[in-house]
Formats: C-alpha cells, sequence, structure tokens
C-alpha cells in the first residue's frame, strides 16, 4: 500500500476539496461523511479542521462526535466496564444514530439533526436542542468503530494507527480497548474500506492514500 507524505494544512484542504464535491448519493441534500479513527488518533480534530476549511469556501457544517450517542452506562457496561466485545458491539446507539442522525438527512427528510443525545460522565440525557441544516451542508461524524456499521455515509476517511502505535498512544486506563480495534480492523478492514486512508503512526508526519486501491 503506497502512501503520500502530507502536512496538516495540505491535507485539510485537500480532504476540504473532496468532501465539497462530494454528493449524497442516494440523491438526498445533505452529504455524510465519516472520520473514523480510534481516540488516540483524534479523529475530531481532523473533523473540525475539515469543517472550518468548508465554511471559508461558503459550505455549511455541522460536526458530530459519535461519542455522544453512546448507550447508557447500564447498557454499556452489562458484561463488565472493561469489556471490549462490549465496546465494539454495543457502545454506540446506532439505532440513536439513524433516528435523529441519518433518517432527517435521507432524500425528502427535513435536515433536522440532534448533535447529541447522551452525555456518558454524567449518565444523563444532554438535552441538546436540535439544529437544522441548511440543503447543502455537510454532516461530519467522528469517532472510532464507525465503518461496518452500514451508515449511508457518501465519502469515509479512515485515521490509521499501526497496532503498536495504537498501543502507544492510548492511555493505561483505556489499553482494555485494543482488542476491540484488533477485532475492527480483522472483521471491518477499515483500511480497506475507507474512500481516504490517514497514516498517523507519527501524528507528525501524516501520511495519506488519498483514493481507494
Amino acid at each position: 500500500m503506497r502512501f503520500e507524505a502530507i502536512s496538516w494544512e495540505r491535507l485539510t484542504e485537500a480532504l476540504a476539496e473532496r468532501v465539497a464535491d462530494t454528493k449524497a448519493a442516494d440523491g438526498g441534500a445533505w452529504p455524510r461523511v465519516a472520520v473514523d479513527g480510534a481516540p488516540a488518533a483524534e479523529p475530531g480534530l481532523l473533523a473540525a479542521r475539515v469543517a472550518d476549511a468548508l465554511r471559508v469556501r461558503g459550505r455549511d457544517a455541522l460536526v458530530l462526535d459519535a461519542g455522544g450517542f453512546l448507550r447508557p452506562a447500564s447498557l454499556r457496561y452489562e458484561f463488565g466496564r472493561e469489556d471490549p466485545d462490549a465496546y465494539h458491539d454495543t457502545w454506540l446507539d446506532t439505532g440513536a444514530l439513524w433516528r435523529e442522525v441519518f433518517g432527517p438527512l435521507e432524500p425528502g427528510g427535513d435536515g433536522r439533526v440532534l448533535p447529541d443525545l447522551w452525555d456518558p460522565v454524567t449518565d444523563r440525557a444532554t438535552r441538546t436542542p436540535y439544529t437544522s441544516l441548511p440543503a447543502g451542508a455537510v454532516l461530519l461524524l467522528h469517532g472510532p468503530l464507525l465503518l461496518g456499521r452500514w451508515f449511508p455515509f457518501d465519502l469515509t476517511v479512515h485515521l490509521r494507527l499501526s497496532a503498536s502505535a495504537l498501543a502507544r498512544r492510548t492511555p493505561e486506563r483505556d489499553r482494555w480497548t485494543l482488542p476491540a480495534f484488533a477485532r475492527y480492523e480483522e472483521e471491518a478492514d477499515p483500511a480497506g474500506a475507507a474512500d481516504v486512508l490517514v497514516r498517523l503512526d507519527d501524528p507528525r508526519r501524516p501520511a495519506w492514500r488519498p483514493e481507494r486501491p
């Protein structure tokens, strides 16, 4: 797999151009983009940078953190607080994402989405008000383990860390999640499935594969 070295500035601009040219495959008015990566890869930072670059181009964008759609603790911790299979399979409330985010952005939808639903720290509903996306606005959803779930993304970006880099950059308290990411690599093959692949073993020197082979 061949990668091209790229600066963060160039990567942001190139992704913004790619996103700006992306259309909703189902004919809807709102392109949906995934920025997928483990917490150690900080996908939210790249999503925010791309959103800012899109706004400079006059394009509205909404950045959503998948972490705002986790299930309540009683469901996440059903098999213990550090179960990697539960983290992989059931922590994310996919039904809520479909209902509150993807459904309103389907053809004929009203574009009225809920930015987040549940605060995993307080374990309470966030009560964040709905926001209405104008036609043509881009949804940028970021978080881990997003691919392979049948979400209707029109463009997918995966931030890849090798197993050793992921282990090195994951805090000790979260190292129990590492088997979940190893399983994700095996089952979802995010590096092969993503439209754009960014390698971040050294965060100071990103490299990318701009097109799926």
